[in-house]
């Protein structure tokens, strides 16, 4: 467990000061933990940490906890107004009232990947499925990053998943870049075609892009990471 501590301290000695602030933390970041021989009133605030999505997956990475798992969805990919991100949607929605404003830009997400464009490891029987999705928390001090055109990680950052790049086809209205999951599932086992937002995979096209280190034509991988304090390691 990671514990901000904000303290008040009448201890002008640095080394027992490290003492009592360790000591503090061996019990569980108590919040009423008060040392007299220290002088320290200490506030621990212990529900820090990040939120991230795993794209195609109903679960979290070991270490990370589930905040809610649900559907991938969006704007529809022929719209030219409304919304240019995926989100999350939650499976317990709470609904709102029907009414009859013509502005319907809210549809659920699905793949499209065929078997002569679909990234390599993943299945063809993905197209024109359903995305899943979950919202993750790391608790601590603790930064997230996706990063684009890695599969594994810098110094002193730590991969949650790997996988591809995707968005909306060219063709279409504006989407956001994500991560999509490298082992993707569906959402269920329905096999209509509803459209709505769509993901495709992303490939590299050289000339603005450099080539090397670049290369042209290729899928693009990507990898969600975390880092955190020595403290929290």
């Amino acid at each position: 467990m990671f514990c901000q501590i904000q303290m008040f301290s009448m201890v002008e000695n640095p080394i027992k000061e490290q003492a009592c602030s360790q000591d503090f933390l061996a019990t569980n970041c108590d919040v009423s933990y008060f040392r007299p021989h220290c002088g320290m009133y200490y506030y621990a605030g212990t529900n820090i940490g990040v939120t991230y999505v795993r794209w195609g997956k109903k679960t979290c990475p070991e270490n990370s906890e589930i905040v809610y798992t649900g559907q991938a969805g969006g704007n529809y990919y022929k719209n030219k107004g409304g919304g240019s991100n995926y989100l999350c949607l939650p499976r317990d929605p709470e609904n709102g009232k029907a009414y009859s404003y013509g502005n319907n830009v809210l549809y659920g997400a699905e793949y499209e990947i065929h078997s002569s464009t679909k990234p390599s490891g993943l299945p063809a029987s993905l197209r024109e499925k359903e995305v899943p999705c979950a919202v993750c928390r790391r608790r601590g001090k603790v930064s997230v990053l996706m990063i684009p055109g890695k599969k594994s990680c810098y110094k002193g950052w730590k991969s949650e998943y790997s996988g591809f790049l995707m968005s909306e086809y060219i063709g279409h209205n504006i989407k956001d870049y994500i991560c999509m999951d490298g082992e993707a599932e569906t959402l269920d086992n329905r096999s209509s075609n509803e459209e709505g937002a769509l993901f495709y995979p992303v490939r590299a096209k050289c000339g603005s892009l450099r080539c090397p280190p670049y290369k042209d034509n290729t899928e693009v991988l990507c990898t969600n990471t975390l880092t955190q304090t020595e403290a929290e390691a």
